[in-house]
């Protein structure tokens, strides 16, 4: 038998009054990330010290906010995953009209890493929820 996740988490993800919480964290990251990376040059001290590793994981945080704040539901987590791929398939085509940045289709394989990564997280606190009805 698996150990329960603790309350405390599963309330902080998906307690309904919780949901206006993470939809301000989901604006916030898609305004930060947004300008992170249109900007001519990235701050240095924000990076993980790997280009992939921080597309990862701004990308797992993205899924994991929105898997809260617009698509609690696992059955809905196909639709987070194709808008959130999206939204760096975008960013990467702005990214090729801006010098000096460019756009790198790796860098879109490294997006979908992250948001696998990010719902993957929020799988275990999900599957939770069900069990508990």
């Amino acid at each position: 038998m698996r150990p329960a996740m603790p309350s405390f988490i599963v309330n902080l993800c998906t307690a309904p009054e919780r949901r206006a919480m993470w939809r301000l964290l989901l604006a916030a990251l898609l305004v930060v990330i947004t300008w992170l990376a249109l900007i001519p040059a990235p701050p240095k001290m924000i990076t993980t010290g790997w280009d992939k590793s921080n597309h990862a994981l701004a990308f797992a945080s993205l899924a994991f906010a929105s898997a809260w704040a617009i698509w609690p539901r696992p059955r809905q987590w196909p639709f987070l995953f194709i808008a959130v791929l999206a939204y760096g398939g975008a960013i990467e085509i702005a990214q090729s009209y801006l010098p000096p940045r460019e756009g790198d289709w790796f860098d879109l394989l490294a997006d979908g890493v992250g948001v696998s990564l990010g719902l993957l997280l929020a799988w275990p606190i999900s599957a939770s929820t069900q069990r508990r009805r």
